[in-house]
């Protein structure tokens, strides 16, 4: 949006044109293929794993336990942006040969975040979905490559972003010829300061209204906090997430980064086996 054009404008423009990411019909849905599931179907996927990817033991443990437990997608970061330059960064490349090892023993597809658009051609020997964190949602450098690559891209929504511009950005990736965007609502900065962010469950419906993408929800960044991490993963179901994107260690005060917000592999099982009721009231299934 330039600066002589108003939100107003974005409205009508995407009704006379509707943009990629327009739902043109209530049955338009795009689906897509994680491992042996479907997300953006009538069941609702599970992608867990620690914030870090911290050794490949590590990896491997947590994931053959999450597997049980019906996770579908493996979530770890190789190349960590943090607020400070002193805190841990990510091991990297050997990171990615980790998670394809990972991925090789236990079947589960691969979920990291890129943040250099220089690097799509490496991640794409390695993963299986190409996270864009919030901090790199309007880096339109970034959205053009992965728009580029035939790997689907998981677009979470800027800390301080509008529904509006969050759906624009995904019209960058799209607008290049991927059409395998994953939108994840992932909780906004707000005056609380009760939790770390502020996790918008309106965003969900509208979402559903404004697109056919499929939509995910990050109930740990959302909230920052792992004792919300269960409530809030019921109301996002129930609100009409296809998917959650959840933080899970088995040591989480041990964790290099993001420990907080991280809940163990108990806690993990019994939001699984909470969320399964939830679905089945909202006629899906997990």
């Amino acid at each position: 949006m330039n600066n002589y054009e108003t939100q107003d404008n974005v409205e009508k423009t995407t009704a006379q044109s509707p943009y990629l990411y327009s739902r043109k019909s209530d049955n338009q849905q795009t689906t897509i293929s994680l491992g042996s599931k479907v997300l953006g179907s009538e069941k609702v996927l599970f992608l867990a794993g620690p914030c870090s990817v911290e050794s490949k033991q590590q990896m491997i443990d947590i994931a053959y336990e999450l597997k049980e437990m019906g996770v579908t997608a493996l979530r770890g970061g190789a190349y960590k942006p943090r607020t400070s330059p002193y805190s841990f960064q990510g091991h990297g490349e050997k990171a990615l040969e980790w998670l394809a090892e990972v991925r090789e023993k236990t079947g589960l597809a691969i979920v990291t975040e890129i943040m250099d658009p220089h690097l799509v051609p490496l991640f794409e020997q390695y993963v299986d979905v190409l996270q864009i964190g919030s901090r790199n949602m309007q880096n339109f450098v970034l959205l053009k490559s992965v728009g580029k690559s035939k790997l689907p891209v998981l677009l979470k929504r800027g800390m301080s972003s509008t529904i509006q511009e969050f759906l624009l950005a995904s019209e960058y990736v799209l607008s290049q010829g991927n059409p395998n965007v994953i939108l994840c609502e992932r909780g906004i900065r707000t005056f609380e300061n009760a939790t770390r962010n502020t996790f918008d469950i309106n965003a969900i419906p509208v979402l559903r209204e404004k697109t056919h993408l499929p939509i995910l929800a990050d109930p740990s960044h959302g909230t920052g906090n792992s004792k919300y991490v269960l409530a809030v993963s019921r109301g996002a179901v129930a609100a009409g997430a296809d998917g959650l994107l959840i933080e899970v260690h088995a040591s989480p005060e041990e964790a290099l980064s993001d420990g907080d917000q991280s809940i163990t592999p108990q806690e993990f099982r019994k939001l699984v086996e909470e969320i399964g009721s939830i679905a089945h009231a909202v006629n899906r299934t997990i």
